[in-house]
């Protein structure tokens, strides 16, 4: 689990291997990813945008931006949470994602971005 706060929404992420989606002979691996969005701010905050980087090891680097998150744009009053699973291909069994959301505080329509905390995307048997 890898958690990261800024301005105070705290953002957590887990991650899971799909075997069942997967095709390792034919470089195909398939991750979920669960993230939870907390607001310990004392504002109402709307998730307006995503961006992410997506690195393989094999050096391919991707970049994914749009509208809110698996179709939604969320507003989380103080002390709220927002959860959602997404998922990721690689070419590779090992890899990582970053990036931010932007959001808006909606007392004063000020945009900021929140840090998504990086984290790596990894098939389980190439722990051993």
């Amino acid at each position: 689990m890898d958690t990261q706060t800024t301005q105070g929404v705290q953002v957590t992420v887990t991650t899971n291997y799909l075997p069942d989606y997967s095709s390792p002979g034919q470089q195909h691996y398939v991750f979920a990813y669960k993230i939870n969005i907390q607001n310990n701010s004392e504002f109402t905050v709307k998730l307006l945008r995503r961006y992410w980087q997506i690195f393989d090891s094999n050096g391919t680097v991707r970049e994914v931006e749009g509208e809110g998150v698996v179709g939604q744009q969320p507003t989380l009053e103080p002390g709220e949470s927002h959860q959602y699973v997404s998922g990721c291909n690689l070419k590779t069994g090992i890899g990582k994602m970053t990036g931010f959301y932007t959001m808006e505080r909606l007392v004063d329509g000020r945009e900021f971005k929140v840090e998504i905390p990086e984290f790596v995307l990894i098939v389980p048997y190439k722990l051993n």
